[in-house]
Order: C-alpha cells, then structure tokens, then sequence
C-alpha cells in the first residue's frame, strides 16, 4: 500500500503551527498584557516565567514554515506575494520582542522603553497572525497558481476582526499561564482578567462562525452537508471554555491553561476541518500544490528524525523549569 506523502506533509505542517500557536501563544500573551500588569515586579514575573523557554517555542514556527516551502513550493507563489506585508509586520513584532527580552532586565533608565517594545512586538506579532488566519479564510485571488490581486487585500474588516481575536486569545493564553506559574497578588491579578478575557473570545468566536459563510460560500455548503462532523468542534471549544470559567472561579492553579489549550486546539480543528483539503482558497487542495514525491520523501526523512528531538528537548526544558515564579526571582 503506498503511502500519500502530500497527506502526511499535511498532518506535519499542521501539527506544526498548532505547536507554535499553543507553546508561542500565552508569551505573546503576556506581552499583550504587561501594560495592565499591577507593577513592575509582576511585569519581572511575567517575563521570567517564559524567559527559559520563549526561544525554543519558535522551534516550531521554523519548522512549519520550512516544512510547507519544501512540500508545498506553489503555495509560497500565493502567500508571499498575498501576505508579504502582513508576514513582514509579524517578523518584525518577533524581532523587537526577542530583543526586549535580552535587554529590559540589563536596563535600568531605559526599562519603560523596552516594555513597551516588548508590549507592541507581541500585539503586533499577534495581530498579524490571526489577520493572515482571516485572509486563508476567505481565500485569495487566484489564476493559473499566481497571486493577482493587491498588497493590501489580506487587510479587510474580516481580517482585523480575526487578528484582534487572536490577540485576544493569546492574551487568554498569557493570562492563564500566569494563574500556573505565578502566586499572591500576581496571580490573583491573572484570575481577576480571566473571564474578561474569556468573554473577549468568545464574542469574537461568534462573530467570526457568522461571518465566515457570508465571506466563503465553499465553507457554508460543507458545513451544511457536514454539521454532524464538524460541529462537534464547536462545542467541544464551548464546552472547554466552561471548563475554564469554572475552574477560575474555583481558583485552579493547572486546569485553566489546560482548558485554554482545549479551546484553542478544537477552534482550530473546526477551522481546519471547515477547509479541508483546501490549502490555497478557495480552490487549490495540498495535491494540486504539492512538491515531487521524490522531494517530499527526502525530506520527511529528515523531519522524522527532527520532531522527536524537538520534543524530548522541550519536554525536558518544560519539566526542569516547572514551578512556580516568585517575585523578586528568575532566571536572568
């Protein structure tokens, strides 16, 4: 039995972004939050609670981006030229947040400048992210695999709503990540923002189910004839963000984040599984862009043996570095 190498890709790929989404997201997040922060020991504990780890999460980033250019080339033919302005902004929001981090606890005049690039590097960072998400939902223009439509396509109020509501849920994210590894005031602090937070999302949720099919016909009818599948998504999310509003109220230390996890990992099934095998909307699937077999086998050789490596590393750098952040401690 041969195996399809595009579907496999896929599932790669996928469980890519997902990663980078789940373990980059609650860092951007914190950074959408330091403004609000109670005071500058809080913003030291937010920043020392992701210090050890914020660099090897865009392991995962990386490993999306240069999996889909070696399995899918042709859809760089589209995105780049679609999104080139919306990927330039989320590099360069990375880019001044990796640099805050080195340099806020190094500065001592100074400092306030440095949270605010920490700050707007990971709104910006975060804004762009979901824009681009909004902009693969309603899809491009598109002729014979070429992008023919113009620079600033990808920004229309549908992409602002959805790159407002990812900063949204990255911020949920941070909060949450908090509430695990904070204690006293700090803490207490994250579970007050929480359910805020929480509602945020989900008005943005909604506003996004209803928008969807009104932008993107081809996601209406396979929700139609598919409501016994993908709709179970939704309400495994719904029935997660109870879970999370529930556990705040009780003042879990462990549970919100998880339940914040679930939420995010089956929005995003129900995102997936709205598109699927659509790669390239509204009409390209991963077969019509994918590379040689030959390439696609050359590669995922090497991937294979990467992942597991990846993940034992993280793994191991999550365990060392599990615990609570005290103020006035860190790691810098």
């Amino acid at each position: 039995m041969s195996i399809d190498l595009s579907l496999v890709w896929a599932v790669i790929i996928g469980f890519g972004v997902i990663m980078y989404v789940l373990m980059d997201g609650f860092d951007l997040g914190l950074g959408i939050l330091f403004p609000f922060a109670p005071d500058e020991e809080s913003r030291d504990v937010m920043m020392n609670s992701v210090a050890p780890v914020w660099d090897g999460n865009e392991t995962w980033l990386v490993l999306g981006g240069a999996g889909l250019l070696g399995a899918f080339p042709l859809v760089y033919s589209v995105f780049l030229p679609a999104l080139y302005i919306g990927v330039f902004l989320m590099l360069a929001g990375l880019i001044f947040r990796g640099i805050s981090f080195e340099f806020r606890f190094k500065s001592k005049r100074n400092r306030r400048w440095w949270n605010r690039a920490f700050c707007w590097g990971s709104a910006i960072a975060a804004f762009a992210q979901g824009a681009v998400v909004g902009a693969y939902i309603q899809g491009f223009a598109v002729e014979d695999f070429r992008y023919v439509g113009g620079a600033f396509d990808w920004l229309t109020p549908f992409t602002i709503i959805t790159g407002l509501g990812l900063m949204a849920g990255y911020a949920l994210l941070g909060s949450t990540w908090l509430i695990l590894k904070s204690e006293g005031y700090v803490q207490q602090w994250a579970y007050r923002i929480t359910p805020k937070l929480l509602l945020a999302v989900l008005m943005v949720f909604g506003i996004v189910s209803l928008w969807t099919p009104i932008i993107s016909p081809e996601v209406l009818e396979r929700w139609l004839n598919n409501i016994h599948i993908i709709g179970i998504f939704p309400l495994l999310a719904l029935a997660c963000a109870g879970v999370l509003y529930r556990s705040v109220k009780r003042q879990k230390d462990g549970l919100p984040f998880v339940a914040t996890l679930g939420l995010f990992i089956f929005t995003y099934l129900g995102l997936i599984a709205s598109k699927w095998p659509v790669i390239v909307p509204p009409n390209y699937t991963i077969w019509d862009a994918a590379s040689a077999p030959e390439s696609q086998l050359f590669l995922l050789i090497g991937v294979l043996f990467i992942i597991p490596i990846v993940l034992a590393y993280t793994a191991w750098t999550y365990w060392v570095f599990r615990g609570k952040v005290k103020v006035g401690e860190g790691y810098h």
